[in-house]
């Protein structure tokens, strides 16, 4: 039986991850810095599915918490199969508006934190083999403030370790999901129709998940949700960085 780590996973996209691997019963570790959340999802889980479920809390912005996360990772003698490195949150897209601080947390987050599990997780899979997914976002394609060069460090180091890492039988999937329905916009106040983002534009995250554990099984290094999505991010590499982040200022993704 498989077993997974999946980091944000009290709520959104990460809680989406643990219940559809639960339903193909693997193991879990759940990471989240909210304790009353992840029990309560531990336990519906555990309920559901009859799977075993541990769960982390820790601040992944913080390096006690990083490292609490990483030890279990390279734990070989209870491995991890599959990475999930979900966790995350947004800022105002005015960079010189931001606390300073905030924006250190963002990074750390986003890039230090992913960058330190994933290096953790491949100390235990390589050779045995495993999966690495990491959760970016279609902004990594277009120009917007430091959300989006977090998003496009991560998909530049996926697209590296999926070919690097490739004989050592792990495959590491960078995820780019459009406008999704989580909490995630929800703590932005964004919703449906909310900053001229249209309905249509906005993906279920059901349908999210189930994409990125499918390209992940087959390999891929970049997997894009939808096909409006993929059409957005083949048309962004042709048109000039001042066009996608006016496009790009109108919402969060």
């Amino acid at each position: 039986m498989p077993t997974a780590l999946i980091t944000g996973a009290s709520a959104g996209l990460g809680a989406e991850f643990a219940r559809q691997l639960a339903r193909r019963r693997a193991d879990l570790i759940l990471v989240a810095r909210s304790e009353d959340a992840l029990e309560s999802l531990a336990r519906e889980l555990r309920s559901e599915y009859g799977v075993a479920v541990e769960i982390i809390v820790a601040d992944l912005a913080d390096e006690a918490g990083v490292e609490q996360v990483a030890d279990r990772l390279r734990d070989a003698t209870d491995p991890i199969d599959l990475l999930v490195n979900n966790a995350g949150f947004g800022l105002p897209l005015q960079f010189a508006d931001n606390s300073i601080d905030d924006e250190v947390r963002h990074l750390r987050v986003h890039v230090e934190a992913s960058m330190r599990l994933m290096h953790a997780a491949l100390q235990s899979m390589r050779g045995r083999g495993g999966r690495i997914i990491n959760v970016a976002s279609v902004a990594g394609f277009i120009s917007r403030s430091t959300y989006s060069a977090c998003k496009a460090w991560l998909i530049g180091f996926s697209r590296w370790a999926n070919n690097e890492y490739a004989r050592d039988r792990v495959s590491v999937t960078a995820l780019c999901p459009g406008f999704t329905h989580t909490s995630f916009h929800e703590r932005m106040g964004l919703a449906v129709g909310n900053e001229g983002v249209p309905e249509i534009m906005w993906l279920n995250a059901r349908d999210v998940v189930r994409t990125g554990l499918r390209d992940a099984a087959l390999g891929k290094s970049v997997s894009v949700p939808s096909l409006r999505y993929k059409a957005l991010v083949a048309v962004a590499r042709f048109l000039p960085a001042s066009v996608t982040a006016g496009v790009a200022s109108r919402g969060r993704v």
